[in-house]
Protein backbone atom coordinates (compact mmCIF):
# COMPACT_ATOMS: atom_id res chain seq x y z
CA UNK A 1 0.00 0.00 0.00
CA UNK A 2 1.44 3.34 -0.99
CA UNK A 3 1.41 6.00 1.72
CA UNK A 4 -1.23 8.05 -0.12
CA UNK A 5 -3.39 4.93 -0.46
CA UNK A 6 -2.95 4.18 3.25
CA UNK A 7 -3.81 7.78 4.15
CA UNK A 8 -6.98 7.66 2.03
CA UNK A 9 -7.94 4.25 3.40
CA UNK A 10 -7.50 5.27 7.02
CA UNK A 11 -9.37 8.55 6.53
CA UNK A 12 -12.25 6.70 4.88
CA UNK A 13 -12.43 4.35 7.85
CA UNK A 14 -12.12 7.23 10.30
CA UNK A 15 -15.16 8.83 8.65
CA UNK A 16 -17.02 5.55 9.01
CA UNK A 17 -15.89 5.25 12.61
CA UNK A 18 -17.28 8.69 13.37
CA UNK A 19 -20.61 7.70 11.83
CA UNK A 20 -20.62 4.38 13.69
CA UNK A 21 -19.79 5.95 17.02
CA UNK A 22 -22.59 8.49 16.63
CA UNK A 23 -25.06 5.79 15.53
CA UNK A 24 -24.15 3.55 18.48
CA UNK A 25 -24.74 6.48 20.81
CA UNK A 26 -28.11 7.19 19.14
CA UNK A 27 -29.12 3.56 19.64
CA UNK A 28 -27.99 3.68 23.27
CA UNK A 29 -30.07 6.78 23.92
CA UNK A 30 -33.16 5.40 22.13
CA UNK A 31 -33.09 2.11 24.03
CA UNK A 32 -32.23 3.29 27.55
CA UNK A 33 -33.57 1.19 30.39
CA UNK A 34 -33.94 -1.92 28.19
CA UNK A 35 -31.72 -4.96 27.71
CA UNK A 36 -30.70 -3.60 24.32
CA UNK A 37 -29.94 -0.25 25.98
CA UNK A 38 -27.55 -1.94 28.40
CA UNK A 39 -25.81 -3.73 25.55
CA UNK A 40 -25.64 -0.53 23.50
CA UNK A 41 -24.12 1.38 26.43
CA UNK A 42 -21.25 -1.08 26.44
CA UNK A 43 -20.94 -1.27 22.64
CA UNK A 44 -21.15 2.51 22.16
CA UNK A 45 -18.25 2.97 24.57
CA UNK A 46 -16.21 0.26 22.81
CA UNK A 47 -16.94 1.68 19.35
CA UNK A 48 -15.79 5.12 20.51
CA UNK A 49 -12.64 3.54 21.99
CA UNK A 50 -11.98 1.87 18.63
CA UNK A 51 -12.37 5.24 16.88
CA UNK A 52 -9.86 6.72 19.31
CA UNK A 53 -7.52 3.79 18.60
CA UNK A 54 -7.71 4.58 14.90
CA UNK A 55 -6.97 8.25 15.56
CA UNK A 56 -3.97 7.27 17.70
CA UNK A 57 -2.71 4.90 15.05
CA UNK A 58 -2.99 7.63 12.41
CA UNK A 59 -1.10 10.05 14.66
CA UNK A 60 1.70 7.51 15.22
CA UNK A 61 1.96 7.10 11.45
CA UNK A 62 1.98 10.85 10.83
CA UNK A 63 -1.31 10.72 8.89
CA UNK A 64 -3.53 13.76 9.30
CA UNK A 65 -7.31 13.66 9.48
CA UNK A 66 -9.19 14.86 6.41
CA UNK A 67 -11.44 17.75 7.47
CA UNK A 68 -13.53 17.35 4.30
CA UNK A 69 -14.30 13.68 5.05
CA UNK A 70 -15.05 14.49 8.68
CA UNK A 71 -17.47 17.30 7.71
CA UNK A 72 -19.17 15.14 5.09
CA UNK A 73 -19.61 12.34 7.61
CA UNK A 74 -21.01 14.75 10.18
CA UNK A 75 -23.65 15.87 7.68
CA UNK A 76 -24.47 12.29 6.69
CA UNK A 77 -24.89 11.29 10.32
CA UNK A 78 -27.27 14.18 10.96
CA UNK A 79 -29.30 13.23 7.87
CA UNK A 80 -29.43 9.60 9.00
CA UNK A 81 -31.23 10.64 12.18
CA UNK A 82 -34.33 11.32 10.07
CA UNK A 83 -34.17 7.94 8.32
CA UNK A 84 -33.23 5.92 11.40
CA UNK A 85 -35.31 7.95 13.84
CA UNK A 86 -38.66 6.25 13.20
CA UNK A 87 -41.08 9.02 12.35
CA UNK A 88 -44.23 7.09 13.37
CA UNK A 89 -45.02 4.23 15.72
CA UNK A 90 -45.36 1.90 12.71
CA UNK A 91 -41.83 2.75 11.61
CA UNK A 92 -40.19 2.34 15.02
CA UNK A 93 -39.46 -1.38 14.62
CA UNK A 94 -38.16 -0.94 11.09
CA UNK A 95 -36.10 2.04 12.20
CA UNK A 96 -34.45 0.03 14.99
CA UNK A 97 -33.79 -2.87 12.63
CA UNK A 98 -32.27 -0.55 10.01
CA UNK A 99 -30.07 1.17 12.59
CA UNK A 100 -28.83 -2.16 13.98
CA UNK A 101 -28.18 -3.46 10.48
CA UNK A 102 -26.24 -0.33 9.57
CA UNK A 103 -24.15 -0.59 12.73
CA UNK A 104 -23.55 -4.33 12.18
CA UNK A 105 -22.26 -3.62 8.67
CA UNK A 106 -20.07 -0.84 10.02
CA UNK A 107 -18.49 -3.15 12.59
CA UNK A 108 -17.86 -5.69 9.82
CA UNK A 109 -16.06 -2.93 7.90
CA UNK A 110 -14.04 -2.04 10.98
CA UNK A 111 -12.99 -5.66 11.36
CA UNK A 112 -11.93 -5.63 7.69
CA UNK A 113 -9.84 -2.50 8.39
CA UNK A 114 -7.99 -4.08 11.31
CA UNK A 115 -7.45 -7.29 9.31
CA UNK A 116 -6.07 -5.39 6.31
CA UNK A 117 -3.72 -3.42 8.56
CA UNK A 118 -2.61 -6.64 10.25
CA UNK A 119 -1.65 -7.98 6.80
CA UNK A 120 0.71 -5.01 6.19
CA UNK A 121 1.89 -4.57 9.77
CA UNK A 122 5.38 -5.78 8.86
CA UNK A 123 5.78 -2.81 6.51
CA UNK A 124 4.48 -0.32 9.08
CA UNK A 125 5.91 -1.14 12.52
CA UNK A 126 3.94 1.66 14.16
CA UNK A 127 0.77 -0.39 13.60
CA UNK A 128 1.58 -2.93 16.32
CA UNK A 129 0.50 -6.52 15.73
CA UNK A 130 -0.64 -7.12 19.31
CA UNK A 131 -2.91 -4.05 19.30
CA UNK A 132 -4.38 -5.06 15.94
CA UNK A 133 -5.05 -8.60 17.19
CA UNK A 134 -6.98 -7.17 20.15
CA UNK A 135 -8.94 -4.83 17.86
CA UNK A 136 -9.79 -7.68 15.47
CA UNK A 137 -11.00 -9.85 18.34
CA UNK A 138 -13.09 -7.04 19.79
CA UNK A 139 -14.68 -6.29 16.40
CA UNK A 140 -15.57 -9.98 16.02
CA UNK A 141 -17.23 -9.96 19.44
CA UNK A 142 -19.11 -6.74 18.68
CA UNK A 143 -20.28 -8.16 15.37
CA UNK A 144 -21.65 -11.32 17.02
CA UNK A 145 -23.57 -9.33 19.64
CA UNK A 146 -24.98 -6.92 17.08
CA UNK A 147 -25.94 -9.71 14.69
CA UNK A 148 -28.02 -11.38 17.40
CA UNK A 149 -29.85 -8.10 18.09
CA UNK A 150 -30.21 -7.32 14.37
CA UNK A 151 -31.86 -10.67 13.66
CA UNK A 152 -34.27 -10.23 16.59
CA UNK A 153 -35.15 -6.69 15.49
CA UNK A 154 -35.64 -7.93 11.92
CA UNK A 155 -37.97 -10.66 13.13
CA UNK A 156 -40.02 -8.06 15.02
CA UNK A 157 -40.03 -5.52 12.17
CA UNK A 158 -40.51 -7.83 9.21
CA UNK A 159 -42.23 -10.91 10.65
CA UNK A 160 -45.91 -11.81 10.77
CA UNK A 161 -46.46 -9.94 14.05
CA UNK A 162 -45.29 -6.71 12.41
CA UNK A 163 -48.06 -6.91 9.78
CA UNK A 164 -50.92 -6.93 12.32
Amino acid sequence: MADSALETYLNDHLAGAMFGSDLAEQLRARTEETELGELMASLAAQIEEDRQSLIGLMERMGISQSPVKQATTWLAEKASRVKLGGMTADETGLSLFTALETLTLGVAGKRALWTALRAVEGEHPELGADELDVLISRAESQQQLLERERVEAGRAALGADARR
